[in-house]
């Protein structure tokens, strides 16, 4: 069991950067894989990136070139870095941690971003 809570969402201008947070309740080192996802008013959530215990990262092509994720084991944290933000990043960001084929979720955080 994990638990996860994201942080850093907030409203942002067109063009503009925000990092998000996630903070783990133990440990990532162990943890399979971790990403993020969003899901828009509307829509269906999506993956947005993810990281492998092994440190291979994976984007959607929404976002390849503008975002960049990461992890710190020391501080049981991950991070999404989202540069050039465009309108339609609008959504709510959530965390995700799989291990053994279960999946954890964060509550998610909102982000807005203004044309």
């Amino acid at each position: 069991q994990v638990q996860l809570v994201e942080s850093g969402g907030g409203l942002v201008q067109a063009g503009g950067s925000l990092r998000l947070s996630c903070a783990a309740s133990r440990d990532i080192f162990s943890i399979n894989r971790m990403g993020w996802y969003r899901q828009a008013p509307g829509k269906q959530r999506e993956l947005v990136a993810t990281i492998s215990r092994g440190g291979t990262t994976n984007y959607a092509d929404s976002v390849k070139g503008r975002a960049s994720i990461s992890s710190d084991n020391a501080k049981n944290t991950m991070y999404l870095q989202m540069n050039s933000l465009k309108p339609e990043d609008t959504g709510v960001y959530y965390c995700n941690a799989r291990q053994y084929a279960v999946d954890f979720w964060g509550k998610g955080t909102l982000v807005t971003v203004s044309s």
